[in-house]
């Protein structure tokens, strides 16, 4: 049997949001934390915290699993997967009943209009759907600023494009070739804006410096 390259799951959502920021973290190897990033990993660090497994009622609460998936080619740790008590679903080790996994992304920020947040928790569901052998049909989205979950319903839609991201994400690292800059306002905040320097790239040469002379 061929090999099959496996890529970082939490990349489905830099893909999606810019591939050129993507390529450079993942095809060049390339990072540079900022303030956001920075609070972004320890709230991360705190949520799938591995060593704190809990059981309340109904729910068991795991934290920091390793997931992975032949079909998308990705793999990853979930920050949180409840396991919630129901009439059909999957057995546990050490509990009685059948249980359904609910899987839960933890974000610093706040819900966005676009799927970013959710195709990368999409892309988890179908990891635990491969691992436990059942259809999971929901999800939710911790959001840190304002302190609720958003439930995600995971449409056929959302997982069509969860694998074509994935698969163009794999056809883009076997190339190698990193995409041209283009600068909006987003890129402001990119803690790799230094590194990729869209206002130069993006534009001619001549016409960058006569902006900077100004």
């Amino acid at each position: 049997m061929p090999q099959i390259e496996f890529l970082p799951l939490s990349g489905i959502q830099h893909f999606d949001f810019c591939k050129r920021q993507w390529a450079l973290i993942h095809i060049e190897q390339l990072w540079e934390e900022n303030i956001l990033t920075f609070h972004g990993r320890q709230f991360h660090e705190k949520a799938h915290n591995p060593s704190q497994h809990e059981t309340r009622g109904d729910r068991i609460i795991t934290r920091g699993m390793h997931i992975s998936s032949a079909t998308l080619r990705l793999y990853g740790i979930a920050d949180v997967v409840e396991f919630h008590r129901h009439s059909t679903g999957i057995t546990l080790d050490r509990h009685e009943g059948y249980w359904f996994p609910y899987p839960i992304e933890y974000k610093l920020g706040k819900p966005k209009i676009n799927d970013y947040d959710r195709l990368q928790l999409c892309a988890q569901a179908i990891c635990l759907e491969e691992d436990y052998g059942i259809d999971i049909h929901q999800g939710a989205i911790f959001y840190g600023k304002t302190r609720r979950r958003e439930e995600v319903i995971f449409t056929l839609d959302l997982r069509k494009k969860t694998k074509t991201l994935a698969d163009v994400m794999h056809e883009m690292f076997r190339s190698g070739i990193t995409p041209k800059a283009k600068y909006r306002k987003a890129c402001d905040s990119c803690s790799l804006i230094e590194l990729c320097l869209p206002k130069a790239t993006s534009q001619r040469v001549d016409t960058y410096m006569s902006n900077m002379l100004k």
